[in-house]
């Protein structure tokens, strides 16, 4: 017996009910982590196990990339970055978290639709170009492979090839064995007109001038065919030009270059950008090492909200380093 009548039993379920409806509508109202992006990636796991040794190459990354943007992967040997483009593409497998590009869920996909996955939604760029193409093959053949396998017409194929060998400005080589290899192999990776474009160091083992050719192609494919493009690289001729460059540290993000362009009253325009850190969904920020290495920062810090910022200082001395702060955190 609970000592309640039938009535208020059946208004407090009716109350319960009530609360849990609203709950529930809550809920769904709120959107999902990176709803509306491309590329979304949340608290991205990859571990690797070599002789009983596992190796931990991202530890919860995340990242989101729009749709039609441009961004660059920048980071240290053993970051991460080849990691994470390796998933993104679909040749390796995250061991945990989320990692969705162009709609498909990279963990639950099966064999064939992975295969389907890399063939149709997104198109890859090794550093050696030899890697997207046949050395037997011109150019125009090399173009057209990828739509043969898809089961495009002849006449179809033979257009498109043509077009896209115009657009990365090797049009010339449409006949013979390609000698601008890494602007074919950009042709190559578009040819099925995938939504996502991946490049691993594209320009690293080129000249200045080449490496500029390569990025206006990069350029064209993102502007021309509207599609995707995430770039792996250490060139700061790309990086720079960019929309985004995202710096990956740890196997995490830890800083974001945003670039904007600004027009002044007279109508002229210029590039403006700022450098951010990474604020991830878990709360956690990566200090710069030369920013907390100048500060004698280490292990610990301690923290201040302020009204419109947060303060950060090292351990040393507790209160006395701000006695200005003091009698505010004895209260």
């Amino acid at each position: 017996m609970t000592g309640k009548t039938t009535t208020e039993e059946a208004l407090e379920a009716t109350d319960a009910v009530g609360l849990a409806e609203m709950e529930r509508r809550a809920a769904g109202r709120t959107p999902a982590y990176g709803a509306d992006a491309h590329i979304v990636c949340d608290n991205l796991v990859r571990i690797y196990k070599t002789d009983g040794v596992e190796v931990v190459a991202l530890q919860g990354l995340d990242l989101l990339v729009e749709q039609g943007e441009m961004v660059a992967i920048v980071g240290a040997s053993g970051s991460g970055k080849s990691t994470l483009l390796n998933i993104l593409s679909g040749h390796d497998v995250p061991t945990a978290g989320l990692a969705r590009v162009a709609g498909a869920d990279l963990l639950s996909l099966s064999a064939r639709q992975r295969l389907r996955f890399r063939r149709e939604l997104v198109g890859f760029v090794w550093q050696q170009a030899a890697r997207n193409l046949l050395p037997y093959l011109t150019a125009a053949q090399n173009v057209e492979l990828p739509m043969r396998l898809r089961g495009a017409k002849a006449r179809a194929r033979r257009v498109r090839a043509g077009e896209l060998l115009e657009l990365m400005g090797v049009g010339h080589c449409a006949g013979r064995l390609p000698r601008e290899q890494q602007r074919t192999a950009i042709a190559v990776a578009v040819a099925n007109a995938p939504q996502v474009l991946l490049a691993d160091e594209p320009t690293g083992e080129l000249d200045t001038a080449t490496s500029a050719e390569v990025f206006a192609a990069l350029r064209g494919a993102n502007r021309e065919l509207g599609v995707t493009a995430v770039i792996v690289t250490h060139d700061p001729q790309v990086a720079e030009q960019v929309d985004r460059t995202i710096g990956i540290r740890d196997g995490r993000t830890s800083s974001e270059v945003v670039r904007r362009t600004l027009r002044d009253e007279a109508g002229r325009e210029r590039i403006v950008a700022e450098e951010y850190a990474v604020l991830d969904r878990a709360g956690r920020l990566q200090l710069p090492r030369a920013f907390t290495g100048e500060l004698g920062m280490k292990d610990r810090v301690r923290l201040a909200l302020e009204p419109d910022h947060i303060g950060v200082w090292a351990d040393r001395a507790g209160a006395a380093d701000r006695p200005d702060r003091a009698e505010e955190r004895d209260d």
